[in-house]
């Protein structure tokens, strides 16, 4: 809990973009594990405290690595029951027809999976696409589960808000939505969830500074030559009054050698 009074006690954003007056909890039967990098903790428009608040089963777990699943989870659990949320290279390309779904669950060989059980739960990384890449590298277990892989069909609400190094890349919350629904978790629920971020990112909008104006030109400077030396003739100079027609002093000359 923060002190400062230009922030929100509960979820410490600044109180001009706070969204706790919209949030409402809704019930999941899947859990939602957020790996959040260290340094993303920081940021006022991170999206992992919108999805534990609205989210009674979801939580966020902060560092670098973990052991195993287990370790991550706090608990025993089989890797094959949780799916892990990661947008990088595959380790074969998908077939045509599987890229008009909006999810796909695929097996560690990078095949559709074949138990169409709805997952326990949903691993998902959190920060930016070079921290993502990070937890993903760091943490070889993930490598054992099931990867739910989205083709969205909406760019992000982040819009310029936030720079995203791909137009089809989202936030950790819109990424989680989506992964939710393909797990069988109504759509009222991405809606609801894209409801309070877009109302986030709205309210940022509103008390974010103007852009600066373009620069104006400024005049180059004219470069005249004298002999070896170039003299730079600016408007500044001549406002100043300046007598530039006095030749400048002449080099002491250097010994070579």
């Amino acid at each position: 809990m923060t002190d400062d009074p230009t922030r929100c006690p509960r979820c410490e954003r600044p109180t001009t973009y706070c969204v706790c007056d919209r949030i409402v909890p809704f019930e999941t039967r899947t859990q939602v594990v957020i790996l959040q990098h260290p340094q993303e903790r920081d940021r006022d428009l991170g999206t992992a405290p919108l999805l534990t608040a609205m989210l009674p089963r979801a939580r966020v777990v902060v560092g670098l690595s973990w052991a195993s699943l287990a370790h991550a989870l706090g608990h025993e659990a089989l890797p094959r029951r949780w799916g892990v949320l990661y947008t990088g290279s595959l380790p074969q390309p998908l077939p045509p027809e599987l890229y008009a779904r909006p999810a796909v669950v695929l097996n560690r060989k990078g095949e559709p999976r074949e138990d169409t059980a709805p997952l326990e739960g949903i691993i998902a990384l959190d920060g930016s696409w070079s921290q993502a890449k990070t937890l993903w590298w760091r943490n070889a277990w993930l490598l054992k589960l099931p990867r739910v892989v989205l083709h969205p069909t909406q760019p992000s609400i982040y819009g310029r808000m936030r720079k995203e190094p791909r137009r089809e890349a989202l936030s950790t919350l819109e990424a989680v939505a989506d992964a939710l629904v393909a797990n069988g978790e109504p759509p009222a629920l991405r809606e609801s969830l894209r409801k309070v971020f877009r109302s986030m990112i709205q309210r940022a909008r509103d008390v974010a500074p103007p852009p600066s104006p373009p620069p104006t030109d400024q005049p180059r400077p004219d470069r005249r030559r004298k002999g070896r030396r170039a003299v730079a003739v600016s408007a500044t100079a001549a406002d100043e009054s300046i007598d530039l027609s006095v030749p400048p002093p002449e080099e002491a000359p250097t010994r070579e050698g």
